[in-house]
C-alpha cells in the first residue's frame, strides 16, 4: 500500500525533530569550542578535530540511509540517533569540565563523546530527510524541506542565547548542567514529534529489502554517485560546506580574544548569526512570492550563487572589523550578515536538494542512500574544514603572526572558498535545468520548471 503524503502538520513534526536537533548541536559547535581556546587556553586545532571528528563519522550517512531504506521505517533511526546526540553532548561537556584539571583524560573523553554526536546527527538527520523525500508530494518537497531546515536553525536561534544566559557567571559546573538540560528537553521533544508520524503506511520492508534483483550497498552508493546530477551537486555541496565550515570553528574565539566578549555574550553572538540565517531564508520565501511578475527572485541559481558570494564578503567584513576599530559593532553586524547569507544559499541548495531527491530512475527506493551521499559530503567538508582552519590559525601563530592577522588569513581563505561554490553553484543548478527546465521557487516555495 503506498503511503499517504505527509501534510503540514507532519511537515512541521518532523520540523521540530530538526529544531531540537540544532539546538543541542550549537552547544557543541560554538560553546564548547570556545570554553576550550578561551576558559581553558587549548590550542584551536584541538577542538577542531574533536569537531572534525564528529563530521568525519557521519561518513557513515550512506549506510544509515541504505539501512532504513532497506528497512522501511525511517522512526527508529531518528529516536535512536537523538538519544546517542543527547548522550554524546553531555559526555562532550563534562570532557571539557574535566579537562580543566587533567587535559589527556578531558579530551579523551569528549574525544568518545564528539563521535557519539556525530553517529546521532548523521543517524537522525539523514532519516528525517529521507522520510520527507518520500512522503511529501514532488511539488511540496522544497516547501517541506525549507520549512524543516529553517526549524532547525530556529533550534540555534533558540537554544544559544537561552544557554548564553544562564551561562553567566561562567563555570565548568554551570556549563554541565546547561548542556544536560538542553539535551533532555531536546530529546523529549524529539520523541514527542516524531511518535507516529510514520504511521502504519510506511513502506513494507518487503518492497525495499535487498534481493537479487536489487543492487546491495556498495552498488547503491556507485549509481546514485555515477548520476551526473547527484555527482554534481555532490561537489557543490562539498566545497561550500568546506567554505562554511572553515569559518564556523573561528568566530567565537575571533570574538572572545579580539573583542573580550564573555562566554555567554559570544553564546548569544551565535543566536544572532543563526537569527540572521533564519531571517535570509524568511527572505528569499518573500522574494519568491512576486516571482509571477519578476522570475528571476525565484531562481534557484540566483540564490545559490549569490549566497555564496555575500557570505565570502560578509566573512571579509569580519576579517576587517578588528583592524577598524575596538569597537565590537561592525563585528557584530558583520557576523549577522553572514548568517542572513548563509540563510540564503541554504533555501536554494535544500530546495535543489529535494528536487534531486527523488529525481531520474536512478533514485527510485534509494532517497535515503542518496541524501546520505549528500549528508556525507557535508559532514566530510566540515570535518576538513573546521580541522584545516583551526591548523591555520595554530601555524600562522607559531610563526609569530599576531593573532589578528592569523585569524584574518583564514577568514580570506574561507571567503574565497565561498566565491568557487558561488561558481560551482551556478553551474550546478543550470546544468540540471538543461535536463528538467530551469528550477524556480514557486509563491508557495516549491520547484517547478519553465521550459
Amino acid at each position: 500500500m503506498t503511503p499517504e503524503p505527509f501534510g503540514r502538520t507532519s511537515i512541521v513534526r518532523l520540523g521540530l525533530v530538526q529544531t531540537a536537533l540544532g539546538a543541542i548541536v550549537v552547544l557543541m559547535i560554538s560553546t564548547i569550542n570556545r570554553v576550550m581556546v578561551v576558559e581553558l587556553a587549548l590550542p584551536a586545532s584541538i577542538p577542531g578535530l574533536l569537531v572534525g571528528a564528529h563530521y568525519g563519522v557521519q561518513i557513515l550517512r550512506p549506510a544509515w540511509g541504505y539501512g532504513s531504506d532497506i528497512g522501511g521505517r525511517r522512526t527508529p533511526w531518528i529516536i535512536g540517533g537523538m538519544a546517542a546526540l543527547a548522550l554524546g553532548a553531555v559526555g562532550a561537556a563534562c570532557g571539557t569540565a574535566l579537562a580543566a584539571a587533567s587535559e589527556p583524560l578531558g579530551i579523551a573523553l569528549a574525544a568518545i563523546s564528539f563521535l557519539l554526536v556525530g553517529v546521532g546527527v548523521g543517524a537522525a538527520g539523514t532519516s528525517v530527510l529521507a522520510m520527507l523525500a518520500t512522503r511529501v508530494t514532488p511539488a511540496g518537497r522544497a516547501a517541506a524541506a525549507s520549512a524543516v531546515w529553517m526549524m532547525m536553525i530556529l533550534g540555534f536561534a533558540l537554544s544559544a542565547p537561552l544557554a548564553g544566559h544562564f551561562l553567566d557567571p561562567f563555570s565548568q559546573e554551570r556549563l554541565i548542567a546547561v548542556t544536560a538540560t538542553v539535551s533532555v528537553a531536546a530529546f523529549l521533544v524529539a520523541v514527542l514529534a516524531v511518535w507516529g508520524v510514520e504511521g502504519c503506511a510506511a513502506a513494507p520492508p518487503a518492497q525495499r529489502t535487498a534481493t537479487p534483483g536489487k543492487p546491495g550497498f556498495t552498488a547503491a552508493l556507485r549509481d546514485q554517485w555515477n548520476d551526473p546530477a547527484a555527482r554534481g551537486f555532490t561537489i557543490f555541496i562539498f566545497v561550500s560546506m568546506l567554505a562554511l565550515s572553515a569559518q564556523e570553528l573561528l568566530v567565537e574565539p575571533f570574538a572572545g580574544l579580539v573583542f573580550g566578549m564573555t562566554p555567554g555574550v559570544t553564546t548569544k553572538l551565535a543566536g544572532l548569526q543563526h537569527g540572521g540565517m533564519l531571517t535570509g531564508m524568511l527572505g528569499v520565501a518573500a522574494a519568491a512570492s512576486s516571482v509571477t511578475r519578476w522570475p528571476i527572485f525565484g531562481s534557484l541559481r540566483l540564490w545559490a550563487a549569490g549566497g555564496c558570494a555575500a557570505s565570502g564578503l560578509s566573512l571579509a567584513g569580519i576579517a576587517a572589523s578588528g583592524f577598524l576599530s575596538a569597537d565590537p559593532r561592525v563585528f557584530v553586524a558583520a557576523v549577522f550578515a553572514l548568517g542572513v547569507s548563509n540563510g540564503a544559499f541554504a533555501v536554494a541548495s535544500i530546495g535543489s536538494m529535494m528536487g534531486l531527491a527523488g529525481a531520474g530512475a536512478r533514485a527510485a527506493s534509494r532517497e535515503g542512500t542518496r541524501m546520505g551521499l549528500w549528508g556525507a559530503a557535508q559532514a566530510l567538508a566540515f570535518g576538513l574544514g573546521g580541522v584545516f582552519a583551526t591548523l591555520l590559525v595554530d601555524s600562522a601563530r607559531g610563526l609569530s603572526a599576531p593573532l589578528l592577522v592569523a585569524y584574518s588569513i583564514a577568514f580570506a581563505v574561507a571567503a574565497t572558498l565561498f566565491l568557487v561554490a558561488a561558481v560551482l553553484g551556478s553551474a550546478v543548478v543550470r546544468g540540471h535545468s538543461s535536463e528538467a527546465g530551469s528550477p524556480i521557487l514557486t509563491p508557495s516555495g516549491a520547484i517547478s520548471t519553465r521550459p
